[in-house]
């Protein structure tokens, strides 16, 4: 079985919000087997939207839509749906007590305008929201089924984990749809392929293999597809393994994770603490490690020291280190490691100091330079990177070498 999805809103468009809602809904449908045809974003315009639906339901089995399910003005897709089928709205009372029941809760007053919430199409199925006053609603056609749901990503998220995903597994799944993936670090994806083109060229037809590259790293996903589920994952993992033996120097997760998991879990199995001095990236790094659940067994804290007053007051660098040297250099990165390990009392330390765009005045320092050092008691190793992207990108691609370089450093391959 395959399926479109369809984003609704002029926001979209203009690009004022970032559409994350087809990205998830297509790897939850993945997930369970289903094929996405298409990722498809119109404006609020019902002549858009019918066009879109008329298009999409010529390929698909099943199209996804979201957006348009508010109260106001803006919010057409419920008055397109229920043109497009011939129904009309109706009360549904669920969904009107619900509705009240999370204004009384939020302390709101319940307005006229707000019973719009409890209307659906007199044909649909209700699905219901548990967290948000607009229902999902589930649609059938000719052996085809279209399916509404909000645009706002966690309404979304919770109608489809609640009510869509569990219909649409026991309606249209059958194959196990499964996944195994392995992540590289220290060679491009042209030297891998070579190294394992007789165990590409020897995989059976229902697994693929994917090379998905990124700042650092390059995964591997295999891919398969079958009816037994079981029999199916002894098999991914199989080859997934002699993928692994033949890489062995270079894989460093058997999963797929984010980089701040797989350092988490190193820094955890060896029992090590880390610390951080970060100049250039504000704090950013320590935001992603602590996204991780149990961070505060490894993780000591972070030196946001992005003025060289605060390099000198608060973290201990000598001054004359930044005068002679200059605050974006090897010799200072080291001192920000080293002074690191003493103020916040850690085995490891990693410090980032660098030039991810033009400043308000010259520099003889490259833009998008940037000097990383980490460190333990006993050792200390140095690195220069170059990003040559804007601002943003350059931050993110330092956290990424930033975390990398640690977890290399804690398995002794720098």
């Amino acid at each position: 079985m395959s399926a479109s999805i369809i984003t609704i809103g002029d926001e979209l468009l203009i690009g004022q919000t970032l559409d994350t809602n087809s990205a998830w809904i297509a790897k939850a449908l993945n997930n369970i087997g289903i094929d996405v045809l298409r990722r498809v974003a119109v404006g609020d315009d019902a002549v858009a939207i019918r066009r879109a639906l008329d298009e999409e339901l010529l390929q698909a089995g099943i199209v996804l839509i979201t957006g348009g399910l508010g109260p106001t003005a803006d919010d057409i897709t419920k008055p397109f749906l229920c043109d497009y089928f011939g129904a009309k709205l109706v009360v549904d009372e669920r969904v009107l007590s619900h509705v009240k029941e999370l204004f009384v809760q939020r302390n709101r007053p319940f307005l006229e305008r707000n019973l719009k919430q409890a209307e659906v199409p007199d044909n649909c199925t209700v699905l219901h929201n548990r967290i948000g006053t607009a229902p999902g609603m589930w649609f059938e056609k000719e052996g085809k089924v279209i399916i509404s749901m909000p645009g706002v990503p966690f309404e979304m998220t919770a109608i489809m984990e609640d009510e869509v995903l569990p219909r649409l597994r026991h309606h249209f799944v059958s194959d196990a749809l499964l996944h195994v993936t392995l992540i590289t670090s220290g060679e491009g994806e042209s030297f891998i392929a070579e190294k394992i083109q007789d165990l590409e060229a020897a995989l059976p037809g229902h697994i693929k293999l994917a090379y998905l590259p990124s700042p650092g790293v390059v995964k591997l996903r295999l891919t398969g597809r079958g009816d037994n589920a079981e029999a199916l994952m002894q098999e991914l993992k199989m080859r997934q393994e002699e993928i692994a033996n033949r890489l062995e120097n270079i894989v460093i997760a058997m999963e797929d994770m984010p980089m701040e998991y797989i350092l988490g879990k190193t820094l955890m199995h060896i029992g090590a603490t880390l610390g951080l001095a970060e100049s250039c990236t504000g704090g950013y790094l320590a935001h992603l490690i602590t996204q991780v659940q149990g961070a505060s067994q490894y993780f000591k804290g972070s030196i946001v020291c992005y003025q060289n007053e605060i390099k000198e007051r608060i973290l201990g660098v000598e001054k004359g280190i930044i005068e002679q040297y200059g605050v974006v250099s090897e010799e200072t990165a080291t001192a920000m490691a080293k002074s690191a390990l003493t103020a916040l009392n850690c085995d490891n330390s990693l410090s980032i100091t660098g030039l991810l765009s033009p400043g308000v005045y010259d520099s003889p320092i490259p833009v998008g330079t940037v000097w990383m050092a980490v460190a333990d008691k006993e050792k200390i190793r140095t690195k220069k990177f170059r990003f040559h992207y804007d601002r943003h990108l350059n931050k993110e691609l330092a956290v990424q070498m930033g975390m990398l370089m640690i977890w290399k450093f804690l398995n002794n391959k720098i």
